[in-house]
């Protein structure tokens, strides 16, 4: 067979393997989808379309530009004034409009024109109206961001914007606003541009133009009188004419200026010396009085309006809304009228009013009923109300301590508590009124010891306090989790707002409603378009709640808030922050948080720049007496209740007592303890309840004895008790149902002894730290009675991070000792102290006398955080106590 042959015999084969149906034919090919000719004719009619889109906007951007340009240009608003109304529906204000004539370019300085060109659109002489480098620019950071951080707007788009008074947040209207631009940019010079800008968009509340502004918070009519701090402060504000706005907000006007005057130096326009010398200035401007019933309530409402719905303040000053708040005029004007009477206030040592601010919330709905953030608080003023933090003091005991132990269930109201004095690792808090082996937890809220609520929390468990106050709606940081939570030690501290929706959960049976101050919103043409949600969420048991309302009316009652006492049931707690500086014994911070069976509310006092000059003689019953007194009143009117009792809750009913089972008092002791010059009683309790003891006193070169103090517990301290003598005791038991007195218990006579116990070696003050410079540690720390840092804690500026310093740790340096702790602290010198602890509140006896705190601190390592940044309270006892 030749090759060839072979060959094609081979081929054969080969090709009958494959498949019969392929054989002899060719393969096909797959068909393209994207072939040149369909590119090309995409390409045409994609950009056939956007020409035709972009003639259109064009015609839309030309045409109807100018017509709303013509017709809105002689207009601000076409809306009514937005309206508030109180709870019934009484108007008691409106957003009237504050405008001034307006200003001539000429007239203009041009330092004015130059720092808000600088700020708000530095390509304004350069583009037409819309600039599409600052738009890429936005958008660019936005999509870095993956949110909106920068908008590209003009200030010839802002001025359209503020033209074109329809509030919809839509695309059209954005459209709308980059054609009014363009039509402004074709008919109107620069300076016409710039000066319609100045003479329209708003400055804060409803000051609207920059000769109002300048008036309004400066006192300037005339521009060019306006110095350069004073006009990077107005430039700062169309940024965010509310949260700029230097009379409520001067911090954060004052930082904001800082970015204005950075970028004015970029620019080239002023020196750095210039720029450094107006970062410095303080905004201290008081506008002139201008008395209106309301104002305060009507500035909350309209924040929340903001915060909460999301309308800015021109929406609500143009949009003709109707406000329909929670407020209750009759509570508001009592309010007002007692924040007028100094007398309801410590007299201050000059000009500086010694300040407060006032909370009132309706517990059953969570609805605000009354508030005020000031002394001659002014319109859209600095409010104390949401604009300051402060330490709570004891206060905050019920919150974080004893509220979590009865939750958790191993413990109830009649539960006891160490009351021995200790340390917690290095955390050492210590008792005005003395020491015993135990105490009872209604004894120790009443009284407002120290040791056992920082015992109880450590036993339940930091965190479980911290989650728990946090579930209350207190704004508590991560660094705050330590045992001088226990004592109100918090890094920020908190506010009357906070601290009277966190009691009001005990009021309303363990529910908590968040507070507002805006029941609805109705738009111009009368819909509602928000509603405020007073969903309620339970937060402890009622019989939690139901015991901490048994225990903190005793407080009310017969321990440190008796001055809070009115004509309906009344519970509470009172707070006091020491001074903060060593030798002085003098009060930052008062508080008392009470709840009646209606209302629910808290009082801080205080001064807001506190210093060595600026400090309250009074602690916590100077809040107490003012907030029985605002309640008592405000009440008028309101139908009186009582508290509620849970099922399963209700004592079992006692027989009442007969005259056969008053007896004597048994097992009276009484010593003399020379570490806090306490003379400390206890005794057997009575088997009936509501039994008052009476203890009396005979010094022994005296005739005869003499009542010392009543008290509902079964034991009591004697703090004034003077070194030298000798003193014969005896206590009694009143038996209120019968109005019957019984005998005397066994006499017991105590010597005091005539010099002070010498302290412990590791008590001993450290004499190479400076003891006199209120610059290098505790400056601002605040506490309830615990004691307070001396003044050599190292740091920087009280930051949190660097170790207690100027002002303490965190922002306001709010650590806290507790209610009732004195005594000189003396810190190891290895030891960093935390900042700050608290002052006392002693026993409401006639008797009961303090002296001079010397406070100190030692951290708690195990506190969950290292001393730099502990807030903590507490203190070793030391020499130098008098009470």
């Amino acid at each position: 067979m030749s090759r060839d042959q072979l060959t094609r015999s081979g081929g054969n084969r080969n090709r009958g393997s494959q498949p019969s149906s392929s054989q002899g034919k060719p393969k096909k090919k797959k068909k393209r989808f994207l072939t040149k000719k369909r590119v090309l004719w995409s390409l045409f009619f994609s950009i056939a379309l956007a020409i035709f889109c972009a003639l259109g906007g064009y015609l839309f951007i030309m045409l109807n530009g100018q017509k709303l340009l013509d017709e809105n240009r002689d207009k601000l608003t076409i809306n009514p004034p937005t309206q508030i109304f109180d709870r019934n529906r009484n108007l008691i204000g409106e957003l009237s409009l504050e405008k001034s004539d307006p200003v001539e370019y000429e007239d203009l300085p041009q330092m004015l024109v130059k720092a808000f060109v600088a700020t708000e659109d530095k390509r304004f002489f350069e583009h037409n109206g819309v600039d599409l480098w600052s738009i890429g620019r936005a958008a660019v950071k936005d999509i870095a961001a993956r949110s909106m951080v920068e908008g590209g707007s003009t200030i010839t788009q802002q001025l359209a914007k503020n033209i074109f008074l329809n509030r919809d947040k839509t695309f059209f209207r954005k459209a709308t606003e980059v054609s009014i631009a363009v039509a402004l940019e074709k008919q109107e010079s620069k300076e016409s541009i710039i000066t319609m800008y100045l003479n329209r968009i708003p400055f804060g509340g409803t000051t609207y133009g920059i000769k109002a502004a300048s008036i309004r918070y400066f006192g300037k009519d005339n521009l060019n009188e306006l110095k350069l701090w004073q006009i990077a402060t107005l430039a700062a504000m169309p940024k965010g004419p509310s949260r700029y706005n230097p009379l409520r907000n001067p911090e954060l006007s004052k930082e904001r200026r800082g970015v204005v005057l950075q970028l004015m130096y970029e620019q080239k326009l002023i020196t750095k010396e210039q720029m450094d010398e107006a970062k410095a200035v303080d905004y201290n401007y008081k506008p002139p009085e201008k008395k209106q019933r309301y104002q305060a309530f009507i500035d909350y409402a309209i924040g929340e309006a903001e915060d909460k719905f999301g309308l800015t303040e021109d929406d609500l000053n143009i949009g003709g809304y109707k406000i329909y708040t929670t407020m209750d005029k009759h509570a508001q004007e009592t309010i007002e009228d007692a924040f007028a009477d100094s007398d309801n206030f410590e007299k201050s040592v000059d000009d500086e009013l010694v300040q407060g601010s006032m909370t009132i919330v309706n517990q059953e709905n969570g609805s605000v009923v009354a508030l005020m953030g000031g002394r001659n608080y002014e319109k859209k003023g600095y409010s104390r109300i949401d604009g300051s933090r402060r330490s709570p003091g004891s206060a905050f005991k019920p919150l974080v301590s004893y509220a979590p132990a009865l939750e958790s269930g191993k413990f109830t109201n009649d539960s006891m508590l160490s009351n021995e004095k200790q340390c917690f690792g290095k955390y050492c808090p210590n008792n005005l009124h003395g020491y015993s082996k135990s105490i009872s937890m209604g004894d120790a809220l009443t009284k407002s010891e120290n040791i056992p609520a920082v015992w109880l929390l450590n036993e339940i468990g930091v965190n479980t306090g911290f989650q728990f106050a946090k579930k209350l709606g207190i704004n508590l940081k991560d660094e705050d989790k330590n045992l001088s939570l226990a004592l109100g030690g918090m890094s920020e501290g908190t506010n009357t707002m906070e601290m009277a929706q966190a009691y009001s959960a005990f009021a309303n049976g363990g529910e908590l409603r968040e507070a507002y101050s805006i029941k609805s919103i109705a738009d111009a043409d009368d819909k509602t378009v928000y509603k405020a949600n007073t969903k309620a969420d339970r937060v402890m048991s009622e019989q939690t709640a139901y015991q901490m309302t048994e225990m903190m009316q005793r407080v009310v009652q017969d321990g440190t808030g008796k001055k809070a006492k009115i004509n309906r049931p009344v519970a509470g707690k009172t707070g006091t922050t020491q001074s903060g500086y060593k030798g002085i014994s003098s009060n930052r911070d008062v508080w008392f948080v009470g709840y009646t069976p209606e209302w629910t509310a808290a009082v801080w006092m205080g001064y807001d720049k506190p210093s060595k000059t600026h400090l309250l003689k009074n602690s916590s019953p100077l809040a107490a007496a003012f907030w029985g007194k605002v309640m008592e009143k405000a009440l008028e009117g309101v139908p009186a209740k009582q508290f509620p009792v849970p099922k399963g809750a209700a004592p079992e009913v006692e027989a009442t007592p007969t005259p056969e089972a008053v007896s004597a008092v048994t097992g009276f002791q009484a010593a003399y303890d020379p570490s806090t010059m306490t003379v400390n009683m206890s005794w057997n309790p009575a088997a009936a309840s509501g039994v008052e003891y009476r203890i009396y006193r005979r010094e022994t070169s005296e005739a005869d004895f003499t009542p010392l103090m009543n008290t509902m517990a079964s034991n009591i301290g004697d703090i004034s008790a003077m070194p030298g003598l000798s003193y014969e005791y005896y206590v009694t038991a009143y038996y209120q149902e019968l109005d019957q007195e019984s005998e005397p218990s066994e006499t017991i006579t105590v010597s005091v002894q005539d010099e002070l116990q010498t302290p412990e070696p590791e008590m001993t003050p450290d004499p190479n730290l400076p003891t006199d410079n209120p610059d290098n540690g505790g400056d601002s720390g605040n506490g309830e009675n615990g004691g307070n840092p001396p003044d050599n804690g190292p740091g920087n500026n009280g930051s949190g991070n660097n170790g207690p310093g100027n002002h303490g740790p965190g922002n306001n340096g709010n650590g806290q000792g507790g209610d009732n702790g004195s005594g000189a602290a003396t810190t190891p010198p290895e030891m960093t102290p935390p900042p700050a602890a608290a002052t006392a509140e002693p026993l409401p006896t006639p008797e009961a006398t303090t002296g001079t705190v010397d406070p100190g601190i030692i951290p708690d390592p195990n506190a969950g955080t290292d001393p730099a940044s502990d807030p903590g309270s507490g203190f070793v006892e030391g020499p130098g106590n008098v009470h």
